[in-house]
């Protein structure tokens, strides 16, 4: 996780009304995402993750891109939980909220009994995750397993659950500042 670590030193986090937002390629896509780190990324949840399972899950937007890296490693299929209301037979709805927004997404193709991973880029209030595990078992979906690739230490959504996130990288963000954990 060098490239990472190192990734982090190099983030620049901005103010969004008193919270702390941190700018990374994993997370943003900005600055440039380097092939060598989501290469790097991918192989720390490989190593992590229970991939004895029938699906990904990924929210819309920013865990596309490592659960698409991900499913292409793995050939897991890869079920993306959208922003946008398709109105498909099955299609399930719900609330999310996070530190700084709060909005509806909705997931397509999760069957009762699937096992599914979840990959995300980055726990921070738990509000997505939360909202996503809830979802999940409504449906009847075996929720295998939830990796982040960067954990934000502290209290989040995701501890009123019965669920817990394994992350590559646990991290505080404070004073303009990254530290790992």
């Amino acid at each position: 996780m060098e490239r990472l670590r190192a990734s982090l030193h190099e983030a620049p986090i901005i103010d969004k009304d008193g919270y702390e937002y941190l700018v990374h390629p994993i997370s943003n896509g900005v600055p440039m995402l380097d092939p060598a780190l989501l290469r790097e990324v991918v192989v720390g949840i490989v190593r992590n993750a229970d991939l004895d399972v029938d699906k990904i899950v990924a929210p819309e937007a920013m865990g596309i891109h490592v659960a698409t890296a991900l499913s292409l490693q793995t050939d897991i299929p890869l079920v993306v939980i959208r922003k946008r209301e398709y109105g498909l037979p099955e299609e399930v709805s719900l609330e999310k909220s996070t530190g700084y927004s709060s909005s509806e997404m909705y997931i397509n193709d999760i069957e009762d009994g699937d096992r599914v991973l979840i990959v995300d880029d980055l726990l921070s209030t738990g509000g997505t995750l939360a909202a996503i595990t809830e979802a999940l078992d409504d449906i009847g979906a075996d929720v295998a397993d939830i990796v982040v690739v960067l954990n934000k230490v502290g209290e989040s959504a995701l501890d009123g659950t019965d669920y817990e996130a394994t992350s590559l990288l646990d991290i505080t963000v404070e004073d303009g500042e990254v530290t790992v954990h």
